[in-house]
């Protein structure tokens, strides 16, 4: 696993939203900074911590610009409902076969309860205008990924 860096450009990328609306990276950043954060498994008790933080928080988001795109494994389908249940306010996408995962080099080699598999690693890119990685958060609580996340936003 080799994980993008503070400096790096994000690669590009397109993916279906909650709704099945195609969403790119590029087309976000003419309107602000965007927040990428990579979760395993919508409805998943960290999960929805981690996404009801960032929801709680959108209005100190939106006040920087910044908009949040939370990626996932999960089938649009999956995470439609996910979204309602939670009423989550933000984009979550659909990187199914985790090509966009493989490329922020967050897919990798995981540990849980004796058993050893591939999957998500949570981490989440802060992005400038200009594509680049501004910051890479990979060190957090799922309950304080959001504050962690406006601390560093607020500079």
């Amino acid at each position: 696993m080799n994980t993008l860096t503070a400096g790096a450009k994000a690669p590009q990328f397109t993916l279906q939203d909650q709704h099945g609306r195609s969403v790119s990276l590029a087309d976000s950043l003419k309107q602000g900074p965007v927040l990428v954060y990579f979760y395993p498994k919508a409805a998943t008790p960290g999960c929805t911590v981690q996404a009801c933080g960032l929801r709680d928080s959108k209005a100190a988001l939106d006040s920087h610009n910044v908009t949040v795109f939370g990626i996932s494994p999960d089938p649009v389908a999956k995470l439609a409902k996910f979204a309602e249940k939670q009423a989550l306010n933000f984009t979550l996408l659909s990187d199914e076969d985790h090509s966009v995962a493989d490329a922020f080099g967050v897919w990798g080699e995981k540990k849980f309860m004796g058993k050893t598999y591939d999957g998500i690693h949570r981490l989440s890119f802060l992005i400038n205008t200009d594509g680049t990685i501004s910051h890479v958060f990979d060190k957090f609580k799922t309950k304080d990924h959001h504050e962690v996340v406006l601390a560093q936003i607020a500079g």
